[in-house]
C-alpha cells in the first residue's frame, strides 16, 4: 500500500487512483456507504460493512425494481399522476458476520487498532482491512474485497479472509441472504414509508450444499426478483458447515479452529435477477446460470475481467489534472461512479442517484440525457445508446401521457422508474416539457458522435418524430408571425409555468430540425410513422419562427418572456441559513421574483451556444450570475462551462471544484441518500466543454481550450465515431493525437486540424481580460485553495493510456 501523504486519524486520503478512508467514524457511515457503493448499472450495493453492523443506511438495489404507492394530493385534478414508484431495498447478499471466540466482530466494541477501506478505480473493487481486538482480548486481521461485475451483469462477489494474530482461535462466519431487513424511512410521506415496510413477499426458498436461492415479489407493483448465493471455501482442517433457509433468510455457517499462521479464506458469489413477467422457475434458472458462470470464471478470473474492462474505459475516458491532487482524485471518482451507473443498465434507466442510495426514490430525470449521456456518448457510447433505448421502450407510456394532456406525440415524464410520470407536483413535473427536447438532444448528439444508423432506424427517428409532434401541438403560431410555446417550466424550478422559456424554445427548435433531418435520411421509417412532407415542412417552419425573447433595454435574453421585468429577490436581506430557498420561502414568492435555482438560460448557452454571439454570452452570464443561488447540484458545472467560455477562468475553476466535490464534501448535506450522478458527470463537462472548449454542433467537433490558473496541465481522452483520441492543454498550446482508430478532422479555434497518431500542436490565443462577475450575497463559490499533500506518481492503467509520443 503506497501512502500518498500524511495519514489522518480518519477521513479520505488523497490518492490519484483510489478513494481511501482511514479509521472508522460511525457518524459518517451513511455518507461513506454512498461513496463506497459498487454498481454495474444493473446491481447496486451500498458500501456497508460485511458484518452488517454498525451501519448507516444499508441498501442493495436492482435497476428498475420498485414498489408502487399512492401520490398525495390535497385536491386532485384531471391529468394528475395517480401512482408513485419507489426503489426497493432487495435481498442483501453482502452480509458476512464473524464471531471470534463467540464475540461478534462489531467495530463499536473491543478495539480496532487499524482499519481502512479503499475504492479502487482501476480494479473496480472495494477493499477493506481491519485489525481488531475483541473485548476478551483476542486479535484477528480481516481482509475483504468486493466487486459487482462489469462483464457478468448479474454477478457480485466477495472475498473474505480472517487471520489470527495471537495464536489458535475459533472462528465462526455466517454468510447470509437477508430480505426485508428493517430500515428507517426518511421520507416525509407516510405512503412511501408504508410501501417500503417489508415490501417483499416470499415465494420460494431452497438451500443445498453451499448454495441458496430466495425468490420474492412486491405487493403492489407485481415485480418478482431472485437472489442466490454460493461459496468456495479453501480447505481447512476441522471445517464444519451448516446451511439453513427460510422465507426471508438463507444462512451458511462456517466454523473452524484456525491456528496461528493460517487463514480462513472463502469467496461468496451472488447472483440477482428480476422480471415483471417471468415465472419463479425461470428466475431461479437465471440466477443459477449466473452463479455457474461466476464459479467457472472464479474469483481471480472475475478480477481480471474487471481490470480489463476498466483499462479499456480509462483508455477512452481518463482525465489528468496536474497541480491539484484533491481534484485529480475527485474527477476520477466522478468518472468511476458515472461508469458504474450506466455501464450495464442496458434496458433500464440511469437514476439520478445511480444505484448508490434511495434518494429521489430511485427515479430517473432529464439529468440523465443532459449531463450523464454527454459523458457516456464521448467515453462509453454503447452505454449511452442503451440508456436511449430505455427511453424508446417507454414511448407508449409517453404517448398515453400526451394524449391524456390533449397533446400529440409523446410527453416524457419529469421523474420515473418505469416510464410513467411520478411527480405529484405538476408545475415542476408535467409542465417541464423540456424533458422531451433533452431526450431529442441526447439522441442527436449520439447520432452525430457515432453515425449509428442502426440505432437511428430502430429508435432514433421515432424518438425524434414523437417529441417533435409534441412541440407542434403544445406551441402555436401567433398573429405576429412567431411560434410560441407557452405555459411551461424550464430547468430553473424557481420559475414555473412561463411563456417562451428560452431554453425550452431553443432546444425544441433543435428537436424539430433534427426530426425533419432524420425523417429525410430514413424515408421508409418516416412513412411507417405516418410522417409526410407536409408534417416535415411544418416542423421546419415552426423551428424557423421560434420565439426567442430578447430584452433590448438591458441587452440580455430574459430567461422567459418578461422575466427581466419581475422584481428582483432581496438577496441582501436573505440570511445564509435560509438557503436552499425552497425549504424556507413559498414557491409563490419565488415564482414572482428574479431568482434562479439552477442554470437555465446559461444552460441554453452551452447546449445551444450556436444561437448566441460571444458578446451576448458574456452579458447574459454576468446578468444571471447575480441571480443564481445554486440550490441545485446541477448548476455549478454548467456555470463552470460558460464562465470558461466567457473568459472567467478562475471562476470556472471554482465552479468545477464545487461540482466535482459535491459528494466528497457533502456540499448539499444529503449524500447519505446517494451520489449526484449529474453533478459528477457535469464535473467532466467542466473539464472537457469548459477548459477544453469542446462543442459538437451538428456533428462538427470543435475545441477552444484554455488552461485555468491552478493546474499546470490538463489532458483528457474521448471517443468520436469509433476513434479514441487525447487532448492536452498547457498555458500557450494544445496538443491533439489519436490513440486508436483512423484520422479524422476537428477544429481548433475555427482552424481545421487532422487528428492522427502524430501529435498536432496548436497555439492558444491570449485571453481577453474580463471583470469577474458577482453572485448573490453568500452564494459565491468558494475560492479554490490547493491542498499541498504530495501525491506519488502512478503509472497509467494501460498501454493505450500513455502520454503522447515524443
Amino acid at each position: 500500500m503506497t501512502n500518498n501523504g500524511p495519514v489522518p486519524e480518519r477521513g479520505y486520503i488523497l490518492s490519484p487512483w483510489e478513494l481511501r478512508w482511514q479509521g472508522l467514524d460511525v457518524d459518517e457511515l451513511q455518507r461513506t456507504e454512498s461513496t463506497f457503493a459498487l454498481s454495474n448499472g444493473h446491481i447496486g450495493m451500498r458500501g456497508t460493512l460485511e458484518e452488517a453492523e454498525p451501519r448507516g443506511l444499508p441498501g442493495t438495489y436492482l435497476n428498475g425494481f420498485y414498489e408502487e404507492h399512492g401520490l398525495p394530493y390535497a385536491e386532485a385534478g384531471y391529468g394528475y399522476p395517480e401512482a408513485g414508484q419507489t426503489v426497493v431495498n432487495v435481498t442483501d447478499g453482502k452480509v458476512i458476520r464473524l464471531l471470534v471466540e463467540d464475540e461478534p466482530l462489531d467495530m463499536r466494541y473491543g478495539q480496532a487498532t487499524n482499519h481502512y477501506r479503499v475504492l479502487d478505480f482501476r480494479s473496480g473493487t472495494l477493499r477493506r482491512e481491519t485489525e481488531w481486538t475483541s473485548p476478551t482480548g483476542r486479535r484477528v486481521r480481516v481482509r475483504t474485497e468486493r466487486l459487482v461485475s462489469f462483464t457478468q451483469r448479474a454477478v457480485a462477489a466477495i472475498r473474505y479472509e480472517v487471520e489470527p494474530l495471537d495464536g489458535r482461535i475459533q472462528l465462526v462466519a455466517q454468510s447470509d441472504l437477508l430480505t426485508n431487513e428493517p430500515i428507517e424511512s426518511e421520507s416525509g410521506d407516510p405512503r412511501v414509508a408504508a410501501a417500503l415496510e417489508a415490501p417483499l413477499v416470499g415465494e420460494y426458498a431452497k438451500a443445498e450444499d453451499f448454495r441458496a436461492v430466495l425468490v420474492h415479489r412486491t405487493k403492489r407493483s407485481g415485480l418478482r426478483m431472485a437472489a442466490a448465493m454460493d461459496h468456495q471455501i479453501e480447505p481447512c482442517r476441522g471445517l464444519r458447515t451448516h446451511l439453513e433457509c427460510e422465507e426471508d433468510l438463507a444462512r451458511l455457517t462456517i466454523a473452524v479452529d484456525v491456528p496461528m499462521g493460517s487463514t480462513l479464506r472463502f469467496t461468496k458469489y451472488l447472483a440477482y435477477g428480476w422480471s415483471a413477467q417471468r415465472s419463479i422457475p425461470a428466475l431461479r434458472a437465471q440466477v443459477d446460470a449466473a452463479l455457474a458462470g461466476a464459479l467457472q470464471t472464479g474469483w481471480e478470473g472475475l478480477l481480471r475481467e474487471q481490470r480489463e474492462f476498466l483499462d479499456n474505459f480509462w483508455a477512452s475516458a481518463d482525465v489528468q489534472l496536474d497541480g491539484d491532487p484533491e481534484l485529480q482524485q475527485a474527477i476520477r471518482f466522478a468518472l468511476f461512479h458515472v461508469l458504474q451507473a450506466g455501464a450495464r443498465g442496458e434496458s433500464r434507466a440511469i437514476p439520478g442517484k445511480g444505484l448508490t442510495g434511495p434518494g429521489y426514490d430511485g427515479h430517473a430525470f432529464w439529468d440523465t440525457e443532459t449531463f450523464v449521456l454527454q459523458l457516456l456518448t464521448y467515453t462509453l457510447p454503447d452505454a449511452a445508446r442503451d440508456a436511449l433505448r430505455w427511453r424508446h421502450s417507454t414511448l407508449d407510456k409517453a404517448k398515453e401521457r400526451a394524449a391524456q394532456l390533449g397533446l400529440r406525440g409523446a410527453a416524457f415524464p419529469w421523474r420515473s422508474i418505469n416510464g410513467a410520470e411520478c411527480s405529484a407536483y405538476w408545475p415542476a413535473g408535467t409542465a417541464a416539457f423540456h424533458v422531451n427536447a433533452d431526450i431529442a438532444d441526447a439522441v442527436l448528439r449520439y447520432l452525430n458522435a457515432t453515425h449509428d444508423t442502426e440505432f437511428e432506424r430502430e429508435c432514433g427517428t421515432e424518438l425524434l418524430t414523437e417529441t417533435a409532434r409534441l412541440w407542434i401541438s403544445l406551441g402555436h403560431h401567433d398573429p405576429h408571425g412567431g411560434f410560441r410555446i407557452d405555459g411551461v417550466t424550464g430547468p430553473d424550478e424557481y420559475s414555473a409555468v412561463v411563456d417562451n422559456n428560452v431554453y425550452t424554445n431553443l432546444m425544441a427548435q433543435r428537436n424539430l430540425r433534427g426530426a425533419a433531418d432524420s425523417c429525410e435520411r430514413q424515408p421508409d421509417i418516416a412513412e411507417a410513422l405516418g410522417v409526410d412532407h407536409i408534417e416535415v415542412a411544418g416542423w421546419r417552419e415552426a423551428a424557423r419562427k421560434m420565439r426567442i425573447p430578447y430584452d433590448e433595454l438591458l441587452g440580455v435574453h430574459p430567461q422567459s418572456e418578461r422575466f427581466t421585468e419581475h422584481a428582483k429577490w432581496d438577496f441582501a436581506n436573505t440570511p445564509p441559513d435560509r438557503y436552499p430557498l425552497l425549504l424556507n420561502y413559498p414557491y409563490f414568492d419565488l415564482y414572482r421574483k428574479q431568482v434562479v435555482k439552477q442554470a437555465d438560460l446559461v444552460l441554453a448557452m452551452h447546449l445551444r451556444g450556436d444561437a448566441f454571439s460571444l458578446e451576448q454570452k458574456r452579458r447574459n452570464f454576468a446578468y444571471y450570475e447575480a441571480l443564481t443561488v445554486r440550490d441545485s447540484s446541477l448548476s455549478a458545472a454548467t456555470q463552470a462551462v460558460i464562465a470558461a467560455e466567457c473568459g472567467h477562468l478562475e471562476l470556472a475553476y471554482d465552479y468545477f471544484a464545487e461540482a466535482v466535490l459535491t459528494d466528497l464534501h457533502d456540499l448539499h448535506h444529503n449524500v447519505r441518500n446517494g451520489l449526484h450522478m449529474a453533478a459528477l458527470a457535469g464535473s467532466w463537462l467542466a473539464i472537457v466543454a469548459g477548459f477544453g472548449g469542446m462543442r459538437d454542433y451538428d456533428g462538427e467537433l470543435s475545441f477552444k481550450p484554455r488552461l485555468p490558473p491552478i493546474p499546470r496541465r490538463i489532458s483528457f481522452r474521448m471517443c468520436f465515431r469509433g476513434n479514441q483520441f487525447s487532448v492536452e492543454i498547457q498555458r500557450d498550446f494544445a496538443r491533439y493525437w489519436l490513440t486508436d482508430g483512423t484520422p479524422f478532422t476537428i477544429t481548433h479555434y475555427d482552424i481545421p486540424v487532422t487528428v492522427s497518431t502524430e501529435p498536432v500542436t496548436m497555439p492558444i490565443p491570449p485571453a481577453e481580460p474580463q471583470e469577474r462577475p458577482s453572485q448573490p450575497a453568500w452564494r459565491a463559490p468558494m475560492r479554490r485553495a490547493v491542498r499541498s499533500e504530495p501525491v506519488a506518481p502512478v503509472e497509467s492503467p494501460s498501454p493505450a493510456a500513455t502520454a503522447p509520443p515524443a
